[in-house]
Order: structure tokens, then C-alpha cells, then sequence
């Protein structure tokens, strides 16, 4: 039995005294212990390794506190199952050499046994859990079909994902074949780690918000849809499509126990699209936690004031960025922990 379940109770809607927390990228980037193991093993041999997953799964958890702890990988895994070659050069992001760029290059795009191609993450979460020892819930995670196609026809991080999109629009059956695919694996890759035992997953659709309404209801909602139909049996799931504030109140009758929101939608915004029976995560600037302890504290009181404690997961509205000193991320973690309803905000405006 998990010694902490905040997480979980607040999936399920459950009163709670306090709103769980955690961080998106909260396991590396930023924490000197991770950038040591950085500097003796290259990126994907730290996801390969399962007792390297398990040491920097932990990190945030043993450091920081955090009410939950998040599988240390990358969404660009799935791609490499798929028979994709992937790079991850060291400040600089993925680099994919043979990107899709015609319909017929979908065809080489194939759909793994992910048992045997991503077996390593699953070790990974064997060991991790072995390593938490109850002490908090672990999440795992995969990309969404549409941001794994953004890296696909790309070939990298993008400014905007105009190939992307331009492709989707030019050859529609082409780009529905290969979300496909993706979908198909990655609802595949997630059974397979709530059979390893995570206790809930998260899907990052990073790059939702450059589809706009209409391309998100075409390109990326269907998909999503799917994922959470296929999964929400089996455990909670978060979506998380940053920057599509106009896809909200489709994602709500999903079938996902929670939406993850960014910074640019208020939390009365985000409710009012979603509607009270399902849980909110976020919204915390991340650069916020670039300012000062007092700054921080105030901010995130302020947040949580407005999200109430029901319903509720407190988070970033994106990654944390990785400047961010260690003592500002404990700060934002010590200060919804330590958060009471009838806590009065500071005068600081």
C-alpha cells in the first residue's frame, strides 16, 4: 500500500487536505545530481539502463519531496521501437536523419512488438518501483500521435512545426495512416507499463497548440481520444495538450481522469471548459520559479486559491526549465505541502 496516494485520490475526485505536486521534467535537467550521472552516461543509455531509471526516477522524490514521481525516459523511445533512427544531441534536442517527407515514406514506419523493442522500460519500472518502495505513486507516459509526427517529418525541434502541419493538410490519408500507427503503439507501450506496474500515465501533446481548432479536431483529438478510451479501464490518465485551450471540453468526455493546462488558461477558463467531475493539473509559469522564494510562494498560493482543493494537481505549466535552482523547485513543492484553504495570501501583489 502506498504510503502517499494524494496523486491518486485526487484523480479520482476524492477530498483531500492539500493538492498533490509534482513537475513536468522534474527528474533531471535542473538537479546537479542528474547533470553528474550527464556527464558519465550518454542520454539514451540513461534510459536503457534500468537502475540508471530507477536512480534518476528518484532523484525528485528523495530531493525535493514530490507527492509523486514520473518514469525518467523520452517520448522519442516509441520511434525508435518503430524502426526510426533517433539522435539526442546534448544541448541541441533530438535529431532524426531519415525524417518522413512523402506519403511513401510512412510505409517504412513500422508497428513494433513493444514487449521486445521497449522492454528495457519496463525493467526500468521494476526497478524504480523496487527503488520508491511505496513511497509515492509512479506515472508513466508517452508522447501523442500528433507530437511523435511533428519529430517524424521534422527531423527535429521545431519553432513552429510548419512541415507538420503543411504535410497533414497535403496529404491527409498519408498523415491519418501514420497517426495510426502511432496511436496503435502507444496505446500498446502504455498497457505494457501499467502491466509493469505504474499506478497512472501521462500523454504529453506538446505541439497540440500550433494545430489550431480545426487541425487539433482533425489531427490530434481523435487520437487522443483513443489513447484514453484504450487506457482509462486500466489506471487514471492525464492528457496533457499544451498550448489547445480550444480542445478542452472535447478532452474532458474522453474518458481521461485529468487534463493537464498551461499558463495561458486561467484556472476559471479551464474549468468552466471542462466542467467539476473531472481533475485539473498545472498551471505554474515555469519562469516563475526563475524569480525569487517570496515571488514563488506567492504565486503559487495565488494558484491554488483559484483551483481549489478538489479536482486538483498541482504542477508547472510546462517542463521545468533547467536553470531553475534546486532551492526555488523545493520551494514551490514545500509551499502547496504546507498549503491550508484558509491560508491568507501574501500582501505582496
Amino acid at each position: 500500500m502506498l504510503h502517499n496516494d494524494l496523486l491518486l485520490r485526487a484523480l479520482q475526485g476524492e477530498p483531500v487536505s492539500r493538492p498533490p505536486v509534482w513537475m513536468m521534467r522534474q527528474a533531471g535537467r535542473f538537479l546537479p545530481s542528474y547533470q553528474r550521472l550527464r556527464e558519465k552516461y550518454d542520454f539514451f543509455t540513461r534510459c536503457q539502463t534500468p537502475e540508471l531509471v530507477a536512480e534518476i526516477t528518484c532523484l525528485p522524490v528523495d530531493e525535493l519531496g514530490v507527492d509523486a514521481a514520473i518514469l525518467f525516459s523520452d517520448i522519442l523511445v516509441v520511434l525508435q521501437a518503430m524502426g526510426v533512427e533517433v539522435h539526442m544531441q546534448e544541448g541541441r534536442g533530438p535529431w532524426l536523419p531519415h525524417p518522413v517527407e512523402h506519403p511513401a515514406d510512412v510505409d517504412r514506419i513500422r508497428i513494433p512488438d513493444v514487449r521486445a523493442t521497449l522492454g528495457y522500460v519496463f525493467q526500468g519500472i521494476t526497478a524504480t518501483l523496487e527503488k520508491l518502495n511505496q513511497r509515492v505513486p509512479l506515472i508513466g507516459f508517452a508522447g501523442a500521435p500528433w507530437t511523435l509526427l511533428c519529430y517524424l517529418i521534422e527531423g527535429k525541434g521545431s519553432a513552429g512545426f510548419e512541415k507538420a502541419r503543411a504535410f497533414c493538410y497535403c496529404y491527409p490519408e498519408a498523415a491519418h495512416h501514420l497517426l495510426e500507427k502511432l496511436t496503435h503503439t502507444t496505446i500498446a507501450y502504455l498497457q505494457e507499463q501499467v502491466k509493469a506496474g505504474v499506478h497512472c500515465v501521462q500523454v504529453f501533446d506538446s505541439w497540440a497548440g500550433w494545430l489550431g481548432p480545426e487541425g487539433f479536431q482533425l489531427f490530434a483529438l481523435p487520437y487522443l481520444q483513443q489513447i484514453a478510451s484504450a487506457l482509462s479501464p486500466c489506471c487514471p490518465v492525464i492528457l496533457f495538450p499544451k498550448g489547445a485551450t480550444f480542445g478542452l471540453s472535447a478532452l474532458a468526455d474522453s474518458g481521461a481522469r485529468a487534463i493537464g493546462i498551461d499558463w495561458t488558461v486561467s484556472p476559471a477558463q479551464a474549468r468552466a471548459l471542462v466542467g467539476h467531475g473531472i481533475t485539473l493539473q498545472g498551471n505554474l509559469d515555469p519562469a516563475i520559479l526563475l524569480t525569487d522564494v517570496n515571488t514563488i510562494r506567492h504565486h503559487t498560493l495565488r494558484m491554488m486559491e483559484q483551483f481549489g482543493t478538489r479536482h486538483y494537481i498541482a504542477n508547472l505549466g510546462h517542463g521545468i526549465l533547467p536553470q531553475t535552482p534546486v532551492a526555488h523547485a523545493r520551494a514551490f513543492v514545500q509551499t502547496v505541502q504546507q498549503y491550508t484553504p484558509a491560508q491568507q495570501l501574501s500582501t505582496k501583489s
